[in-house]
């Protein structure tokens, strides 16, 4: 019998065992996961639960829910995979031994590697919302604080979901207005990019919205270290920013077992091919989600359409066929912005977000690099396609390849 064993049961990892356990027979194949993480976050929900949209009920569900019949789960913490050995040992000396593996260990933030960024100041005057613990936290900070200078901090990029910082600021801003308190908040945008939107065609149709939001914009900041006595951030060009309330995105970085397992890069992602998900290293070693070293957004689309196209290869790469199917990097993320609307971007490794009609040709219903109120109900209605949907492995009539129908290029 042949095995394979899938690292990680969050959004990627479980996606794979739920597409894959239909198509790989029961008497030819086992399937084992292990997480040592008993709940399942929806993570996007994050960034709802400090303006009161979502509770943290809303986000949470028990993993063993979306694990699929057949499939055999492990809770258990992972100690080193041993990819020369074909093997996984667990942190109490169990040895996991496979035939292919499948890393899906995802990305956390690390505030620990920014000099003065963790302290006792953390879930106070600075926090973030990258955690359940961290939403939670900055939800009771923002509920009776009646003004002064909000930052948000993008530490150093990639991060996951990369729009949600501008979804924070944009939601900020909507927030103290419906509370009266607007006129006593300063609300600064802190990116180590060149802009909000960096890419021009999307800059061109949205570059304007913060400064229509009077919202300000600190571009090419790259954090050196957090003074939280004085409550400034300083740059390695020793440029500073004072705050009150410092919403903070911290360094992102992948599973330390990857590290320890000499498998990752100095960001503890898994190189991969960027088109098949192949380790680089190994060639019955795959990564996906957040954990693969790819370049292009770290979000639960590119999870999504990355695991259809992973499907149909590795059914071919465990008959020795090549694999045909060629992720090209597409990804599409609504942007929530604030009373009721929304934006929509689609992209991929090539094309940078361009003007249109999604997913129908002139039809939508979602209007990209425009605010609309559809493009809000998309963001909110994904939480219930998620659930019920993507994690049972249920096809969304959505190809994984990104296509032009619909487009408006205006770099030709």
């Amino acid at each position: 019998m042949k095995r394979l064993l899938i690292l990680g049961a969050g959004t990627a990892g479980t996606m794979v065992a739920a597409n894959l356990r239909p198509r790989l027979g029961n008497d030819e194949w086992k399937i084992t996961m292990i997480d040592q993480e008993p709940t399942h976050y929806y993570q996007p929900g994050f960034l709802f639960i400090p303006f009161g949209i979502y509770t943290p009920d809303d986000v949470i569900k028990p993993k063993a829910d979306f694990i699929p019949a057949g499939v055999e789960y492990i809770e258990a913490e992972i100690d080193l995979i041993e990819a020369e050995e074909n093997r996984v040992t667990l942190a109490d000396g169990t040895h996991i031994e496979y035939d292919y593996l499948v890393i899906a260990t995802g990305t956390s933030i690390r505030p620990d590697e920014t000099p003065g960024l963790e302290g006792p100041e953390y879930g106070k005057t600075v926090h973030d919302f990258y955690t359940l613990e961290g939403a939670k936290a900055l939800a009771e900070a923002i509920r009776f604080w009646e003004g002064g200078k909000l930052v948000l901090n993008i530490v150093e990029m990639p991060i996951k979901c990369p729009v949600a910082p501008l979804e924070f600021i944009f939601l900020a801003d909507a927030y103290f207005q419906d509370k009266g308190l607007r006129d006593n908040v300063e609300l600064t945008y802190v990116t180590p990019l060149d802009g909000a939107f960096t890419k021009p065609i999307a800059a061109k149709h949205l570059g304007n919205l913060l400064e229509d939001k009077n919202i300000n914009l600190e571009p090419d900041f790259y954090l050196e270290r957090v003074d939280a006595d004085e409550k400034k951030l300083i740059s390695y060009d020793e440029r500073e920013i004072e705050y009150d309330l410092l919403i903070t995105i911290p360094l992102n970085m992948g599973s330390d077992v990857v590290a320890r397992s000499g498998l990752g890069n100095e960001m503890n992602y898994v190189p991969v091919d960027n088109k098949n998900f192949l380790s680089k290293q190994h060639d019955n070693v795959f990564a996906l989600g957040d954990a693969a070293d790819l370049p292009t957004s770290k979000a639960g689309s590119v999870a999504h359409f990355a695991v259809e196209v992973f499907t149909e290869n590795f059914l071919r790469h465990i008959e020795g066929l090549p694999m045909l199917e060629e992720f090209d990097g597409h990804a599409n993320c609504f942007i929530e912005s604030g009373h009721g609307k929304g934006l929509l971007i689609d992209f991929n490794y090539d094309t940078e977000p361009l003007p249109g009609k999604y997913p129908l040709p002139g039809i939508g219903p979602f209007t990209l690099l425009r605010e609309t109120e559809m493009n809000h109900w998309g963001k909110m209605m994904f939480k219930w396609t998620y659930w019920n949907m993507l994690l049972r492995g249920k096809p969304l009539p959505l190809p994984h390849e990104m296509l032009m129908a619909g487009k408006i290029d205006e770099s030709a």
